[in-house]
């Protein structure tokens, strides 16, 4: 499969009146180029050539059940004739809430956005507002939304902190100032925190699971100890489950690592794709909201389209004791072997590492990666080159080396993945003598 002509004309076209010819910078990365689609259904994506991929970018995690899933599409549909915003409120996003609050104990009450992003952003300022602090404790890797991005210094650190800096122009470095960021998976540095700012944090904000560098779970007991260090100092305790929230569990990470947030930001997997993120947690902090003391707002949360696709999609994901996810991690989970064959038969060091929904690839001898600097740099570039080699061959991961799975996806798109995957590795070892 070559390199698409069309993809490339309208790249350019694009580049004209878009900003680099996309609108969001992370497809700026796609090899050969950022590719135009014109159909996704369910585990494929038809670009403006008429080829077809096997999908496993899954709109950057928001596809949980398979593009253009009938019952979500016939659900918005459905209500599409009754409205979209109604600048009101309506009962069906009273049932949605109803929905979440079931599947996420500690999300007591919420409230709707339209992204990840602002849901964050709203939560940090529940935060600020309930313990009078500003200080916002974080950890390395973790992304929590474009809004106040921060990369850590490529010098090497002592705990507690690691050095930050704004991670983008134009982003003041009054940004960093209220901001401690602390390395992943480091008690040591996670203690020495509990000391230098005593009294001082706001809040504590992970990915519970560290999905956007490396999918690399907590140690056993540190996500306890950083609930317990929030509970001696009065913090709030903010899980993003912008990517893990319905993609892990019908629960998100929470219920599976037995852990209970005071504020959980949820997003991407809840409709299947249209957009809508979640902003919730415990009563008394969300009244901060309820009565007006914290501004909270937006013109398109709770639209009609986004609460019908939420409620198609919570209503499959619950089906049969959550049945889905069984079904997800187990083809994900061959997926994951079949990488790791191909790998060793072709000679490469390649680490696969995750939950069958959501893992990482990498191309290393180590037996495993819990710490972010190392996923964001080991083999990165030998990647990307198997990343590209694997577009042509008609199977699209992400550049960075994270893979999504959805319910659409079959053994046999494992198997021709897998396929895919033996070839895009001897191509590569052939350009480059061997990785």
């Amino acid at each position: 499969m070559g390199e698409s002509r069309t993809s490339a004309e309208y790249l350019q076209r694009a580049r004209r009146v878009l900003s680099g010819g996309v609108n969001s910078n992370i497809r700026l990365a796609e090899r050969p180029t950022p590719l135009f689609f014109i159909r996704g259904r369910g585990a494929t994506l038809e670009d403006v050539d008429g080829r077809s991929y096997i999908d496993y970018v899954c709109g950057m995690g928001p596809i949980i059940l398979g593009h253009a899933d009938p019952r979500v599409t016939q659900a918005i549909t459905a209500v599409l004739d009754q409205g979209l915003v109604f600048g009101g409120s309506h009962p069906l996003e009273i049932e949605v809430a109803e929905r979440i609050a079931a599947a996420v104990p500690s999300v007591e009450v919420m409230r709707f956005c339209s992204s990840g992003s602002e849901a964050v952003h709203a939560a940090l300022r529940i935060a600020r507002a309930a313990t009078g602090r500003r200080t916002v404790a974080r950890f390395e890797g973790h992304y929590h939304g474009w809004l106040d991005t921060i990369y850590i210094g490529e010098q090497p650190h002592e705990p507690p902190a690691a050095p930050a800096v704004p991670g983008t122009r134009g982003q003041p470095a009054s940004a960093l100032a209220d901001v401690a960021v602390l390395p992943w998976n480091d008690p040591e540095a996670l203690a020495g925190a509990a000391q230098r700012y005593r009294g001082q944090i706001a809040a504590v904000i992970l990915e519970p699971i560290l999905c956007n560098t490396g999918v690399i779970p907590p140690k056993p007991g540190y996500v306890e100890a950083i609930r317990a260090w929030c509970d001696r100092e009065g913090a709030v305790l903010i899980f993003d489950e912008v990517i893990t929230g319905f993609r892990v569990a019908l629960g998100g990470a929470q219920s599976l690592l037995g852990v209970r947030p005071d504020l959980t930001v949820l997003g991407k997997a809840v409709a299947n794709g249209f957009p809508l993120s979640v902003v919730g947690g415990r009563r008394d902090l969300m009244e901060q909201v309820g009565t007006g003391a914290v501004l909270h707002g937006g013109t398109y949360n709770g639209n009609l389209p986004a609460m019908a696709a939420a409620r198609a999609t919570l209503q499959v994901l619950a089906a049969d004791g959550g049945a889905v996810y069984e079904q997800i991690t187990g083809t994900g989970h061959a997926l994951m072997a079949g990488l790791r064959q191909a790998g060793a038969a072709a000679g490469v060091p390649v680490l696969v590492q995750g939950m069958g929904s959501v893992f990482h690839v990498w191309m290393s001898d180590r037996p495993s990666i819990d710490e972010p600097r190392a996923a964001r740099s080991e083999g990165a570039s030998k990647y990307a080159r198997f990343a590209e080699a694997m577009v042509r061959r008609g199977v699209r991961p992400i550049p960075g080396g994270r893979w999504y799975l959805c319910a659409a996806h079959s053994t046999a798109h494992v198997a021709r993945t897998v396929e895919a995957a033996a070839e895009a590795l001897a191509e590569v070892c052939a350009d480059a003598g061997h990785l």
